[in-house]
């Protein structure tokens, strides 16, 4: 499953973006990979991040990995609900699991993400 109205990173993240901000989670195929997920730990609202740098950390029961940020921006949000239900990352990656919003997004960076047929094509080849 990868909606159409998504741009994805190599490192298994979404993007949304809104105007000049992005809405930020893991892909349904990376919580496959990870298995339950049991801890979140986000980047905090306020912090610049930078794209493709890690700002984050997700761990599962099977593994813990590093979350990468797709663009450059400020943290305007957080999805602090993760921090309690970190479980809500398997149940619904693309709506009650985002992640982060970030804010001031650099539009050149944008061509950087995959599209969906891109990203479909990465996950069907590993």
């Amino acid at each position: 499953m990868v909606p159409e109205n998504l741009l994805y990173t190599k490192e298994h993240e979404w993007v949304l973006l809104e105007n000049t901000s992005a809405k930020v989670g893991i892909t349904q195929y990376a919580q496959e990979q990870l298995g339950d997920v049991v801890y979140i730990e986000l980047p905090n609202v306020g912090s610049s991040v930078k794209q493709m740098a890690p700002c984050g950390v997700i761990e599962s029961v099977k593994a813990v990995s590093e979350l990468f940020s797709p663009l450059s921006g400020k943290v305007a949000q957080v999805n602090s609900d993760l921090i309690d239900h970190p479980e809500k990352v398997n149940q619904d990656p693309y709506g009650e699991g985002w992640m982060f919003v970030l804010e001031g997004i650099l539009e050149e960076e944008v061509k950087n993400l995959l599209r969906p047929k891109e990203y479909e094509s990465l996950i069907v080849h590993s």
